[in-house]
């Protein structure tokens, strides 16, 4: 059996990737990556840097991007459980604009690759999650831009359970929309 398991989405280039985990008694084993199996996925990514963050229950971070250097990512939740979605920014794409989500957590042990050009975030569905991604280029504090998450032309379907209280910072509430990148 491989290490991986792949799901293609409507958007090219993106990837929903499965390690298959080894468990008994003791608990489980797995490989998150391994750069020969992802290569063979298609994935040919030098990764630079590991970054990890937790949040709690109704936080919204995003939608981030990054304008000059941008970055290939593969992200997963380590606890808990998260809405994650992008939406693509790429100039000439059949698809731009278009969103993509799925459901992080530890327990499906799911990861999201995505490629340079999308804008990126997720929501905590869980009381508390950890999310950790590997990206192909270093952090630039200068060089973040952001797509309104709530944009009606981009339609994002979160699924805010009735009573969820959102908790998202003031940048991330006043990023531009879709038809104001455009111009």
């Amino acid at each position: 059996m491989g290490k991986f398991s792949v799901e293609t989405c409507s958007i090219e280039g993106l990837k929903i990737i499965t390690p298959t985990a080894f468990g008994d008694k003791r608990g489980y084993f797995m490989e998150t990556y391994q750069a020969n199996d992802f290569k063979e996925l298609g994935i040919d990514t030098v990764f630079v840097q590991d970054n990890q963050s937790s949040s709690t229950k109704g936080v919204l971070r995003g939608l981030h991007y990054q304008i000059n250097f941008p970055q290939d990512k593969l992200v997963r939740v380590i606890q808990g459980e998260v809405f994650d979605v992008v939406v693509d920014l790429r100039e000439g794409s059949a698809t731009y604009g278009k969103a993509q989500g799925v459901i992080l957590s530890a327990e499906n042990k799911k990861q999201f690759f995505i490629p340079k050009g999308f804008a990126h975030g997720f929501l905590v569905l869980s009381d508390y999650a950890e999310f950790c991604y590997k990206v192909s280029d270093f952090y630039h504090p200068n060089d973040e831009g952001g797509l309104l998450w709530s944009d009606p032309e981009v339609g994002i379907k979160w699924p805010i359970p009735e009573g969820m209280e959102l908790n998202i910072i003031e940048r991330d509430q006043n990023w531009p929309t879709l038809s104001q990148l455009k111009k």
